[in-house]
């Protein structure tokens, strides 16, 4: 539990998250439907695609930043951690849930 609240479980790779992150913020970073959520990660995002192109290396903290960034993300859709793969794993899953 964090704050009280359950926690979902961490199923997907931390580099799918890297990649799916990345991905969001290349793809969506002008998209009003995600607007709120990527001003909010406004660090996570941007950190998710320097990692996955190799401009930085990872460390422990920008795992954690990733890794809630992750969370938020998948709350914002109504989700849980499904193990995925990708972004359109991701958008796939949350659009078969709001059906």
């Amino acid at each position: 539990m964090r704050n009280g609240k359950k926690e979902m479980a961490d199923t997907t790779e931390y580099r799918a998250k890297v990649q799916i992150l990345s991905d969001l913020w290349m793809d969506y970073r002008d998209s009003d439907s995600f607007k709120s959520f990527i001003e909010y990660n406004d660090l996570g995002l941007p950190l998710a695609y320097a990692i996955e192109r190799g401009i930085v290396e990872s460390s422990a903290i920008a795992e954690n930043f990733l890794n809630e960034s992750f969370r938020l993300l998948l709350a914002s859709l109504g989700i849980e951690d499904e193990g995925f793969e990708t972004l359109d794993d991701v958008l796939a899953f949350a659009e078969s849930k709001s059906e």
